[in-house]
C-alpha cells in the first residue's frame, strides 16, 4: 500500500500532530453520487460496519467511531445507515475486500469498513475505506493517526470525506458550537459561554456564570470567541481565547457595546455602539485598536453580518420604520434596503457560500427562520414556531442552526437544512441559545 502524507497539524486544545495519509486502492470506477440538488432528496442507502481491531481494546474503540460515523451521516439527511442486524460480513471479513453481493442483497449502495490499531502507549491508528457496492470498487481510502483522546475527531474527520465524497460539497461535522447554555428561573436567569462539538458532545463551559454572557461568536480561525458581557459598568465585548482561556476587553468605549462579529479575515472586528437611545455600527481594527464609524442614523442599526469576502456587511435597522435588512460596502456608506416582507427582520447571517442570508422574521405572532438572496429576491421560511431565532451557518453553507423556545420557555438548538427538510434537535445539557458555528477544525 502506498499513500500520501498529509502535513502534521495540531489538535483541539492538545500539542499532540494529527495526521492522515491516502491509502490508494482499486481506480474509482463508480459514480455513486447523492443528489442534493433536486427539492426532495432521497437519502442514499449506506452501511457502516463496525471497525475490526488488532485487540479487544480496539474492537471497542473501532465499534464506537462507527457508530459516531453512523450518526453523523444520518444526521445530515442525506444517507440511511442500514441496520448493522442485516449485515453478514463480520468486521473480521472485512479486513480484505467485500463481498459485494452480501452487500447488494441489504441494498447498501455505499460500505463504509475500518480497522483500528491502538499500541500500548502509542498513537491511535484508524483506517477506513468507503466502497461503491454496485459498482464493486473502491471509493476512498485513509489513515489516520492521533492520540488515543482524539478517536472522536477521527470519527468525524472520516464522516466529513465520506460526505464529500459523496455529495461534492464539504463535510461538516469536525466543527463546534458555542452557545450561551442557561440555566435558573426565567427571572434570574444565569447565561454562560458554552462549548460543544457539533453534534453536541464534549460540551464545556468557557464562562464561570459570575456574570451575564451573550452572543458568542467564533473567530474566522475558530481559536477565539468574541462576546457581550455584563461584568462592570455597561454591557461591554470580550474576546476570549479557548485554547488558554485569556480574555480581554475590547475597547473602552463610552456606551454600551453588543452584537460582535469577525471579519472573514480575522483582523478587524463589527459591533453596534449604543449611546444617548441611539444605535450605530462601526468597525474595530485589532491592530491599531481603533474604532471607525459606518453609520451614522438617527435609528437603531445592530447585527451586523459579513459577506464571505468581507467586501458588503448585511444589518439590521428600524430606519424604515421597523426592523429591516439592509446592505451596505465594508466601510459604510449608503445602505440598500432588502427585506419588503411584512413582519419584523433581524439576526441575518450571510452564508459561507455568499449565496444567501439566513434571518429571522416576526410575523403573524410567530418567531421563523428565513433564507434570501443577497439582493432580498427568492425569500423563503424554513420554520414557523412560537419563538426561532439567532440562525448561524454551518461552513459548507448547507445547514443553518437556530435556537427555538417551546411554550414551556425551554430552550433549545435545532438544525434545519436550506432547502428545508430534516429539522433537528442538537442535545445540550441545558437549555440553549445565541449559536454560532466554528470553521472546519484545521
Amino acid at each position: 500500500m502506498t499513500g500520501l502524507a498529509f502535513d502534521r497539524r495540531r489538535v483541539l486544545a492538545g500539542a499532540a500532530a494529527f495526521s492522515a495519509a491516502v491509502a490508494c486502492g482499486p481506480a474509482a470506477l463508480a459514480q455513486l453520487r447523492v443528489d442534493i440538488t433536486s427539492g426532495v432528496v432521497q437519502p442514499v442507502p449506506i452501511a457502516v460496519s463496525p471497525f475490526s481491531g488488532d485487540s479487544p481494546a480496539a474492537q471497542e474503540r473501532g465499534a464506537a467511531i462507527a457508530q459516531v460515523i453512523s450518526s453523523d451521516l444520518a444526521g445530515s439527511g442525506l444517507f440511511e445507515v442500514i441496520d448493522r442486524r442485516a449485515y453478514i460480513q463480520t468486521p473480521e471479513e472485512l479486513r480484505g475486500q467485500p463481498r459485494f453481493a452480501d452487500w447488494r442483497q441489504i441494498n447498501a449502495q455505499a460500505l463504509v469498513t475500518g480497522n483500528v490499531q491502538a499500541p500500548p502507549g502509542g498513537l491511535l491508528g484508524v483506517e477506513f475505506r468507503l466502497w461503491d457496492v454496485f459498482a464493486g470498487a473502491q471509493m476512498r481510502g485513509l489513515q489516520f493517526d492521533a492520540p488515543e483522546a482524539q478517536w472522536r475527531r477521527i470519527a468525524h474527520k472520516i464522516a466529513d470525506v465520506i460526505y464529500e465524497r459523496l455529495t461534492g460539497e464539504p463535510g461538516y461535522f469536525d466543527t463546534r458550537i458555542t452557545y450561551i447554555a442557561e440555566t435558573g428561573a426565567a427571572a434570574r436567569r444565569n447565561k454562560r459561554v458554552a462549548l460543544m462539538d457539533a453534534d453536541g458532545s464534549a460540551n464545556r463551559y468557557l464562562t464561570d456564570g459570575s456574570f451575564l454572557a451573550l452572543t458568542p461568536r467564533f473567530s474566522p480561525d475558530g481559536r477565539r470567541i468574541a462576546y457581550m458581557a455584563f461584568r462592570q459598568g455597561p454591557p461591554r465585548i470580550y474576546v476570549q481565547d479557548i485554547d488558554t482561556g485569556r480574555g480581554s476587553l475590547l475597547g473602552d468605549f463610552a456606551g454600551m457595546t453588543f452584537a460582535p462579529r469577525f471579519a472573514p479575515d480575522g483582523r478587524s472586528l463589527l459591533l453596534t455602539l449604543a449611546q444617548n437611545g441611539n444605535s450605530d455600527l462601526y468597525m474595530w481594527d485589532i491592530a491599531t485598536r481603533r474604532a471607525s464609524r459606518l453609520t451614522n442614523d438617527a435609528a437603531i442599526d445592530t447585527s451586523p453580518s459579513f459577506a464571505p469576502d468581507g467586501s458588503r456587511i448585511v444589518f439590521n435597522s428600524d430606519r424604515g420604520g421597523r426592523p429591516q435588512l439592509y446592505v451596505m460596502n465594508r466601510n459604510g456608506g449608503a445602505a440598500a434596503r432588502i427585506s419588503f416582507g411584512e413582519g419584523r427582520y433581524g439576526s441575518p447571517a450571510w452564508s459561507p457560500r455568499g449565496d444567501l442570508i439566513a434571518f429571522m422574521v416576526i410575523k403573524g405572532g410567530k418567531f421563523s427562520i428565513g433564507v434570501m438572496r443577497p439582493d432580498g429576491s427568492d425569500e423563503r421560511l424554513l420554520t414557523r414556531s412560537n419563538l426561532d431565532e439567532s440562525p448561524t451557518w454551518a461552513p459548507n453553507g448547507r445547514v443553518i442552526m437556530f435556537s427555538r423556545q417551546s411554550g414551556s420557555g425551554r430552550r433549545r438548538l435545532f438544525t434545519i437544512d436550506v432547502s428545508g427538510y430534516n429539522e433537528r434537535e442538537v442535545s445540550t445539557p441545558t437549555d440553549a441559545s445565541d449559536p454560532d458555528w466554528s470553521p472546519t477544525l484545521p
